[in-house]
């Protein structure tokens, strides 16, 4: 309705003053004036022409002083057409940002779809080795009562004993690993919510076996075996990224005491440690130092661990069960005297063949032994042989006629 009033009052004022100048200009032109020295005529044009420019004028104000929308137009129309662009390129920004959004948004997704699958894996096999732990815990019972029974008739039944008590220590040692790994499994149940366990705690990243001529080489020398240890802990938890910067932080007084003991007269082996598990893509690997004296672990001929395995011991399973219980007694007496050996070094074709002569030997009581082939020290792998203890050499195995 505004509008409508706008142009009607525009129109009656138009015409108005423009028969208001008309009649102006015809008295000027029949009063013969004159302006400025013009003549009569031309002094009634130029007051026709002022009486015009004054109609457009006064149209013009009234619109503009009646007409917000028109005066934004007018004046501002630059400032807004550069609004609505930058509006415009903003939105198309948000836009790619939301799709870029939603992209991220379904791999996170599918992540977690991934460590959920992960996680229900880990809980059922968690939940297989709790189950495998009781009947082995049963089993553990009564082999303990067969034991307290057994005592009764120490004369009667010696060797009874050391068989009932090699398979009960067999048997704890199964429980004992089962048990171990169950908390290890509990632990990394967190750890599978968020990423792949790269680096377990304790897990060694370096090992140096050094003896230093000059003390003073101790800071270079201990610089050199963090960077190994390093670049080691790049290799694990950033596969296939630069090593350009140190992710190792090893606290200040570790080193420390670490320099001030390798200075010391002698050898010294020295092991940087993982201080906790450690996620693939993980940015700071924590590690601890730690130094021992080089000491000899074992030496040439060395017996490490000895079992026999009795006349009725024909089957296979029984028979694998001795080597193996005999090859782990052997790693942790090496392992009690000091060695960092994760695992015994021997010939795994001489082992099959003792045991297939093992198997086809007649029904007779063989004394085994593991035997150090090498002087080894704290850092050295242990090289072993398994040999009867009568010294005859495997594939020779016979028992007594």
């Amino acid at each position: 309705m505004t509008g409508w009033l706008l142009i009607l009052s525009l129109l009656v004022l138009g015409g108005v003053l423009a028969t208001l100048g008309d009649r102006l200009g015809s008295r000027v032109g029949k009063a013969r004036l004159s302006l400025l020295g013009m003549r009569p005529r031309r002094t009634a044009v130029l007051i026709t022409v002022l009486t015009g420019s004054l109609i457009s004028a006064l149209s013009l104000g009234l619109m503009l002083l009646v007409s917000r929308q028109l005066r934004v137009g007018l004046f501002e129309l630059d400032a807004l057409q550069k609004r609505l662009n930058d509006s415009r390129t903003a939105l198309e920004s948000s836009r790619r940002a939301q799709k870029e959004a939603t992209r991220e948004l379904a791999q996170a997704q599918e992540q977690r779809e991934r460590t959920r699958r992960d996680l229900a894996e880990a809980k059922a096999k968690a939940e297989t080795l709790r189950q495998a732990l009781v009947p082995l815990n049963q089993q553990r019972e009564r082999l303990e009562a067969e034991r307290a029974r057994l005592s009764r008739d120490v004369q009667a039944r010696d060797a009874e004993i050391r068989r009932t008590e090699a398979e009960l220590a067999s048997v704890r040692q199964r429980i004992s690993n089962g048990e171990a790994e169950l908390r290890q499994l509990e632990k990394n149940v967190l750890a599978l919510r968020q990423g792949n366990v790269v680096l377990s705690s304790g897990q060694p990243l370096a090992t140096a076996t050094l003896r230093l001529d000059n003390p003073r080489q101790a800071k270079q020398v201990i610089d050199q075996l963090l960077r190994e240890a390093n670049l080691q802990a790049y290799q694990q938890v950033l596969p296939g990224v630069k090593p350009d910067r140190q992710i190792l932080l090893v606290p200040r007084s570790d080193i420390e005491r670490l320099e001030k003991t390798i200075r010391q007269p002698g050898t010294w082996v020295v092991n940087v440690r993982s201080a906790a598990n450690v996620l693939l893509g993980e940015k700071v690997v924590y590690a601890f130092p730690e130094a021992r004296p080089n000491t000899r672990i074992v030496k040439t001929g060395d017996v490490l661990a000895r079992t026999s395995i009795e006349r009725q011991e024909t089957e296979g399973q029984a028979v694998r069960n001795r080597l193996n219980l005999l090859l782990a007694s052997a790693l942790a007496e090496v392992q009690r005297r000091g060695s960092l050996s994760q695992g015994l070094q021997f010939d795994a074709t001489a082992l099959n063949s003792l045991g297939q002569q093992l198997l086809s030997r007649a029904p007779s009581r063989v004394e085994l032994e593991v035997v150090a082939l090498r002087s080894s020290d704290t850092a050295d792998p242990i090289v072993v042989e398994l040999r009867p203890v009568n010294g005859v050499r495997p594939g020779q195995v016979s028992g007594p006629t």
